[in-house]
This record gives structure tokens, C-alpha cells and sequence, in this order.
């Protein structure tokens, strides 16, 4: 597969040190903080960082080690390629440790909770997001505040709608193994609300079409479909860990 990191990449994460390192520049370069004292990391539009996770620790509702816990990392998505968090805000606590706020890809969708950030490598940057406009049945890529990639799309049936929301890619995926879903395939956090029994437990992708004369339009299960030409493109001008917003 192309384009995340390998098991062994992970192992070679450079941990807590390089992460303060990072995180220390971002909070000179963000001045806004959410939630109430958090410096902010990502804003979703233009900036934003995300990580690979060190371990598979706790996720906690607050940032604090007795803060009920309401997942746990993973270190691998469901086809083996390294997971990947979007990392929200930072906040450094009493005891004079830092926490990360970040989205958790997980049924329900919008689940969000703190890890140490120890439990996190090095924080990657990246700039723009990508948009999915279910009701005009296009997807846009920005950069640098300008649409620099538009193409019609295929979304979900009435029953298997794609989900709304604010998302983020965690994989790319080349030649899959069926000409059902093209050439390229980008998976993304988001699970489909309603079926489970995909591949991954209904993780919502984004690839590519044997069916091109169907977008755009409504002929999924929730995955966002391409004309094999426009999911070409979008696969090698999208980066890991950009935003998604699914409107």
C-alpha cells in the first residue's frame, strides 16, 4: 500500500521530545485557544497537525490520568496501515505534563477525548481541507485558502446516506483489488451510521468507480464515489491527515 507510514516507521517514532519540540512552535504560531485554555492545533481550514500514535494508551474525557476513559489508540487501521489522529488543541496541566485533544475515528461518529503527549510522535503539518457537498454532489479541495480540485461525486441512497460532519483522511489505498472501487482508494475516519458489515466495520472511503456513469449522483452504501480520472487526481494532491468536512 502507498502512502502511510509502515509498522516499522512507527517503531521509529522519535516520541515526547521532538513532540514538545513541535507542539512549542505551533502554540507561538496559534494564538486562540479551545477549549478554555487550550492552545488550538488545528482549525480545520487551513492549518492543521496531526500524529501517529506511540502506544495504544487510554483516550480520557479530560486531561487527567483519573478522566474516565473513552477509547483507546490504535496503532493500526483496519488494512494494517499506521493509524493516524487529528490532534485539535493542547493544553499543559497542573503537574506541568502536556495533553493532546484529539478526534477519535470510531462508531458514533464525533467522539473526541485527551491523551498524554507522550502517547503521541511527532506532530505533522498540514494545509487545507477537503469539502463534500452531499446536497450539490461535488467534492472541493482547498489550498492556501483556494479551490484548487473540484469534481462531481457519488454519495449515499436514501437509507445508507454518507455521513455529515468533520472528518479526516487516514489512509491511502492503491488498486484495492476490485475494479469496483477503481484505481484509488482514500480512507477517511468517518463509519457509516447505519452498516457495519463493510470491510473495516463500515469505515466511509472515498475511491474510485466501475459505474462511472452513475455520478453524479446517490448510488451508495455511504462511500463517496469518483469517475477513476477525478479519484487519480485527488489521491496524489490530497495529503494524510487532511480535514474533511462532509456538509
Amino acid at each position: 500500500m502507498s502512502g502511510a507510514l509502515g509498522w516499522s516507521a512507527l517503531r521509529g517514532l522519535r516520541g515526547a521530545a521532538a513532540l514538545l519540540a513541535a507542539l512549542a512552535a505551533v502554540t507561538a504560531s496559534l494564538a486562540s485557544a479551545s477549549p478554555a485554555g487550550a492552545a488550538v492545533l488545528s482549525d480545520r481550514h487551513t492549518i492543521s497537525h496531526w500524529a501517529y500514535p506511540a502506544s495504544e494508551a487510554p483516550v480520557r474525557a479530560a486531561p487527567a490520568a483519573h478522566a474516565r476513559s473513552v477509547g483507546r489508540l490504535r496503532l493500526l487501521t483496519s488494512d494494517a496501515q499506521a493509524e493516524l489522529y487529528l490532534a485539535l488543541a493542547s493544553r499543559q496541566v497542573a503537574d506541568g505534563s502536556t495533553w493532546i485533544r484529539i478526534q477519535v475515528p470510531s462508531r458514533p461518529n464525533g467522539l473526541w477525548g485527551w491523551v498524554p503527549a507522550t502517547a503521541l510522535g511527532p506532530l505533522h503539518t498540514v494545509d487545507g481541507y477537503l469539502r463534500i457537498d452531499r446536497r450539490r454532489l461535488r467534492a472541493t479541495l482547498y489550498r492556501g485558502g483556494r479551490a484548487i480540485f473540484v469534481a462531481p461525486v457519488g454519495v449515499g441512497k436514501p437509507g445508507t446516506q454518507t455521513p455529515g460532519g468533520s472528518f479526516w483522511v487516514v489512509e491511502k489505498l492503491r488498486a484495492i483489488g476490485s475494479p469496483v472501487y477503481g484505481p484509488y482508494a482514500i480512507g477517511t475516519s468517518a463509519y457509516a451510521p447505519t452498516l457495519s458489515e463493510w470491510p473495516g466495520g463500515g469505515v466511509v472511503g472515498i475511491h474510485g468507480t466501475n459505474e462511472p456513469q452513475l455520478i453524479p449522483g446517490r448510488p451508495s452504501h455511504g462511500c463517496i464515489r469518483m469517475r477513476n480520472s477525478d479519484i487519480s487526481r485527488l489521491w496524489r494532491m490530497i495529503a494524510l491527515g487532511t480535514p474533511i468536512e462532509i456538509v
